[in-house]
């Protein structure tokens, strides 16, 4: 037997009210409509016995929202992608959004097509990624006024809302630390790519191999970037060629995916860490943790950079006009392969 659908009138019924006080509390007009904070709870309590359930069609029509946020992210197989996105949605759910997710796969076509997948489902806004080379599509948001947030990176010629890690300081930060350890030959393994948030990473260690009179031993190994699984395979190629020159007395890693598909190459060579190679990984993981011995890494504070991208979209969503650039502050987890 289908349950009765509850509706506004039932509530107002039982709370000895108009119809009218309980969609202005539901709809969150209270404070406009100068609702007394007993009144409010009353009807919100009222509302959850019944199990009321919204209109979501209906509501979006009165008010031109969806309740709905596009998540556009790298991809989602990647530990960082999936972690992030998790926060993201459990944030969004605390404040009544719905979150839709894409992956790019680091594809500017599938980035444009994605964005506008997105709003032809009438999404309030986007937090995103942006992947490379898709910096038009950005400008035209940006004159469309379409609400969005950047995370993890963002195009500098581009004023926009983002939420991202201090990359610069982050690497910089790793250098000195191998360094004070004795590492002089230290190797940056990156993404090849322009854009910026690996940029910075990359000036971060060049300055701080600089700053200790180490510029001649500027190692940079820049691997494609492509899908997760990909990396992998690309990483290890790229880390046999290092190998084999045996110049190395320090790995660090600028990427998750980076930092673990290293790791494999490094047992698979038998290198005995870290007593003939110093490492050190970037994102926290499981096989950071399992390895003998437990890597040293920089993390993110991926729940920071979470909710605050989606507190931001949610101002700007409801008309606030200011534009906010978070860095959020790694933190270096000290552990013996760093030694």
């Amino acid at each position: 037997m289908m349950t009765k659908k509850v509706l506004l009138k039932d509530i107002a019924k039982k709370a000895g009210v108009s119809t009218a006080l309980v969609s202005y509390v539901l709809n969150g007009l209270e404070k406009e409509k100068r609702v007394g904070r007993d009144v409010v709870e009353k009807i919100n309590k009222i509302a959850k016995e019944l199990n009321y359930q919204p209109n979501q069609i209906a509501r979006s029509l009165r008010s031109g929202k969806t309740k709905t946020i596009g998540l556009i992210i790298a991809d989602i197989s990647n530990p960082f992608s999936g972690q992030i996105a998790r926060f993201i949605e459990g944030e969004a759910a605390r404040l009544g959004y719905t979150v839709i997710i894409g992956s790019t796969d680091e594809n500017s076509t599938k980035f444009s097509s994605l964005i506008d997948s997105m709003l032809y489902r009438q999404v309030d806004g986007l937090i995103m990624a942006p992947a490379e080379g898709s910096s038009q599509k950005i400008k035209k948001l940006v004159k469309e006024q379409v609400p969005f947030v950047f995370i993890d990176r963002y195009f500098p010629g581009i004023s926009a809302n983002h939420v991202v890690l201090d990359n610069y300081e982050a690497t910089y930060n790793a250098v000195n630390y191998l360094i004070a350890h004795g590492r002089k030959n230290i190797c940056l393994i990156i993404y090849k790519t322009l854009a910026v948030h690996m940029q910075q990473r990359i000036l971060g260690y060049k300055h701080a191999m600089k700053d200790n009179g180490l510029e001649d031993n500027i190692i940079v190994k820049e691997i494609p970037r492509r899908s997760y699984f990909q990396v992998k395979a690309d990483t290890e190629k790229n880390m046999d060629e290092l190998f084999a020159d045996k110049k190395m007395d320090a790995l660090l890693f600028a990427a998750n995916a980076l930092s673990i598909s290293g790791l494999y190459a490094i047992r698979k060579h038998k290198i005995k860490v870290p007593d003939e190679l110093a490492v050190i990984g970037f994102d926290g993981h499981e096989v950071f943790d399992f390895f003998e011995p437990p890597i040293a890494y920089i993390k993110q504070p991926l729940e920071e950079m979470g909710t605050e991208a989606v507190r931001i979209l949610v101002e700007q969503i409801k008309g606030v006009k200011k534009t906010v650039h978070t860095e959020v502050k790694h933190q270096f987890i000290s552990r013996e392969s760093g030694g």
